[in-house]
């Protein structure tokens, strides 16, 4: 029945209907696909839950402070200090800036603005340090709801229009580093996916051997990230699905990268059986339905396994699972479909110069992967020891993992303007007053709230105390640090201390450094709720596609020690190597997904084909079988999907440098350590108790030498 199905997917006439009905999809989803980074949401206040403190700040502030406010600075300096025409320059440019479009009319405060309020009493920011080196102007942008899109262009005329001769001039900030921001991610829907297909376009040549193979490959990954993208940019459009600039960088990743492994298993599959059937339309019908339910199980887990990041509070957390599971399944829709569909009207001379001729000798039964399952054969249980010893003395490295957070400076790989700036501040004990605390309580006690705040080391004075609706009034004070620094933090969490403490205060305390503790707070939940989520919805889908309890359980437990030992060398790496400060909070939740999801994919397609090959074989002749026949393209798969998260490092984030050093590290160690050794080991070792409760092999009959010996040949 089931090879009926793929059998009428690739028939000679419908192989060109699916190709139609492909390609007009694709035209229609590719007019929306181009517009995805124009619905990005990348205001970090907006991926916060409704519940956390500065949430309900920004609520009770809505009607006195516009949340679209971005407070900016343009940050002047001159080595020996700057001279009375670089200042007289601030003030035109003050006025000037002023008159921009997007500049509220609360005005740009200069040097000389300050000066004369000071002179007055009025708590007003030193705007020019001690030592004359450094000054800076104060205004606020406000582009409306949707207006972080129009930073980079407003980021570009400030920074035409403020210049001093010989002098060095930064745009710092909230609105410097949303301009730099939108720049780390510049290119997104272009650069990434070029340098993404160009890495996997190399790494297919060199596994095919094939001028020709190739290409159908990448098209179909092309076709489905279209699709795709499309997709997301509807949902993000009309259904307010969060999408940011990282979960579209990952999205594309994981579409080419899951779709060429997908693609690499059902090319082996359709290779083998063109060497057992003479008519390609058979021979694809018996791939697809031998590949199939593979390819299904795989993406099922990916998908399901990111769905439940929904389950997220970090709206940007929770937005990234549902954009991530329309890739996968688009991206497994499109590779059991179109591709079928291309291998089959090619022909056989796609495989040019080795072309899979009727009745030729199948390769992978003599070799590399058949050897390695011999030699694992002779003492499986001492392989398997030896090799969980190994990956748990790597699982040590987790010590070393910091997920503190990171200052602005450290969020990037390279030095972006706004850092430069606010560099300049700090060397010269400059406050960024830009940076705020926001405390809201009740007018009665808001006095006694402010008097507990005073003296706490960073923050300064609180301001003015300015009233709200309903009883409720707020006042902000400057906060003498990064808006992301752990200093900032520390800052945050005492200030909240010292607020909650006020007896019938019910005060609330936020602003921007507010806005990463509440996210670190958010991640940490996330963890401890969305892990175990994960393992239980994997296991499940596991134990239904092998039809037993035991094999499923050792499967995620080598899973799992693989995610330990890939973090642990990874944190390793990043301390003494690449020289990262730290990790972003949500740094492990977002890795464990990934390399869970993914990592279980390769022993899907392994015990899958162990499971038909034990039906004629028994379990340990068929384990040998399968490594044989699937270790090849599977090693293959890992590599292709490793090399492209490693292309997340291309974009300057420290984040994304990480999740795709670590993902893929933990897709070699699963494709190369993992499923080839550790998993053989104990199918091995343990023979037919695997399948418990299932009678798959009850007779449990142990590998001779002469079988473990003998070449790994395949069923016909």
């Amino acid at each position: 029945m089931h090879r009926q199905i793929a059998g009428s997917l690739t028939g000679r006439v419908t192989k060109w209907l699916v190709l139609v009905v492909v390609v007009v999809i694709t035209g229609f989803m590719a007019t929306f696909s181009a517009k995805l980074a124009d619905v990005q949401n990348n205001e970090a206040s907006s991926w916060l839950p409704g519940s956390a403190e500065s949430t309900k700040v920004l609520e009770e502030l809505s009607a006195s402070v516009d949340p679209n406010d971005i407070p900016t600075l343009v940050v002047y300096h001159r080595d020996g200090g700057l001279t009375d025409a670089d200042l007289a320059a601030m003030e035109e440019d003050g006025a000037e800036i002023a008159d921009l479009e997007g500049v509220t009319d609360q005005g740009v405060l200069t040097p000389t603005a300050a000066e004369a309020a000071a002179a007055q009493g009025a708590p007003v920011p030193a705007l020019v340090s001690e030592d004359g080196e450094v000054a800076y102007l104060y205004f606020v942008l406000n582009f409306g709801s949707n207006g972080w899109n129009a930073i980079p262009a407003a980021a570009d005329e400030i920074r035409d229009l403020a210049t001093i001769d010989g002098g060095e001039v930064h745009l710092a900030g909230y609105g410097g580093s949303a301009a730099d921001s939108a720049e780390a991610f510049e290119g997104i829907d272009t650069n990434l996916i070029f340098a993404t297909l160009g890495v996997v376009i190399v790494i297919l040549l060199f596994t095919y051997r094939s001028p020709i193979l190739w290409l159908l490959p990448i098209l179909c990954a092309v076709v489905a990230n279209f699709i795709a993208t499309g997709l997301v940019y509807l949902l993000a459009k009309y259904a307010d699905l969060t999408v940011n600039g990282q979960s579209q960088a990952i999205l594309s990743i994981l579409v080419i990268g899951a779709g060429t492994d997908y693609a690499l298993l059902l090319v082996a599959r359709y290779r083998e059986e063109l060497r057992r059937h003479e008519d390609r339309h058979e021979a694809m019908a018996f791939a697809l339905h031998r590949a199939a339910p593979a390819i299904f199980a795989s993406a099922a887990t990916v998908a399901v396994g990111m769905l439940c990041l929904s389950f997220a509070e970090l709206n940007s957390t929770a937005g990234l699972g549902p954009v991530a599971a329309i890739g996968v399944t688009v991206t497994m829709l499109v590779m059991v479909t179109l591709l079928p569909a291309l291998l089959v009207i090619c022909g056989r001379w796609v495989f040019w110069p080795k072309r899979p001729t009727f009745r030729s000798a199948e390769p992978t039964s003599t070799g590399l992967w058949a050897k390695v399952g011999r030699t694992i054969s002779h003492r499986p249980r001492r392989v398997w020891l030896a090799t969980t010893g190994l990956l748990l003395l790597a699982c040590l490295g987790l010590f070393r993992l910091d997920t503190s957070g990171l200052s602005t400076e450290e969020t990037y790989t390279k030095e972006f303007d706004s850092i430069k700036g606010q560099k300049l501040l700090t060397e010269h004990d400059l406050s960024d007053n830009s940076n705020t605390l926001q405390v809201v309580a009740d007018t009665d006690a808001v006095a006694d709230v402010a008097s507990s705040l005073e003296g706490i080391d960073g923050l300064a004075a609180p301001g003015e105390v300015q009233p709200l609706a309903d009883g409720r009034s707020w006042f902000e004070a400057t906060i003498d640090a990064d808006v992301s620094s752990p200093a900032a933090a520390d800052i945050v969490d005492e200030s909240r201390d010292a607020a909650h403490a006020v007896d019938g205060a019910d005060a609330l305390v936020g602003g921007g450094s507010a806005f990463y503790v509440d996210t670190k707070i958010a991640s940490d939940r996330d963890s401890r709720v969305i892990m175990p989520l994960v393992l239980a919805v994997v296991l499940l889908i596991l134990i239904g596609l092998l039809r037993a309890v035991v094999a499923p359980l050792i499967l995620m437990a080598t899973v799992v020690l693989s995610f330990g030992a890939a973090l642990g060398i990874s944190a390793l790496l990043f301390e003494y190597v690449f020289g990262f400060a730290g990790s972003d909070p949500g740094f492990p939740l977002f890795a464990f997904v990934f390399l869970v999801a993914l990592g279980i994919d390769y022993n899907i397609f392994l015990m899958t084909r162990v499971r038909e090959e034990t039906a004629t074989y028994g379990t340990r002749k068929g384990s040998l079988i399968a490594l044989a026949s699937t270790g090849g393209v599977i090693t293959s798969a890992g590599i292709v999907l490793a090399a492209t998260f490693l292309v997340l490092g291309s974009l300057p984030l420290v984040f994304l440098a990480e999740l795709g050093v670590a993902v893929a590290l933990g897709v070699m160690l699963d494709t190369i350590v993992v499923r080839s050794v550790l998993v053989t080991a104990l199918n091995l070792d343990l023979g037919g108790k695997i399948w418990w409760p299932s009678k798959l092999d009850s007779a449990d009959t142990p590998l001779t030498e002469a079988e473990a010996a003998a070449p790994m040949e395949t069923v016909h």
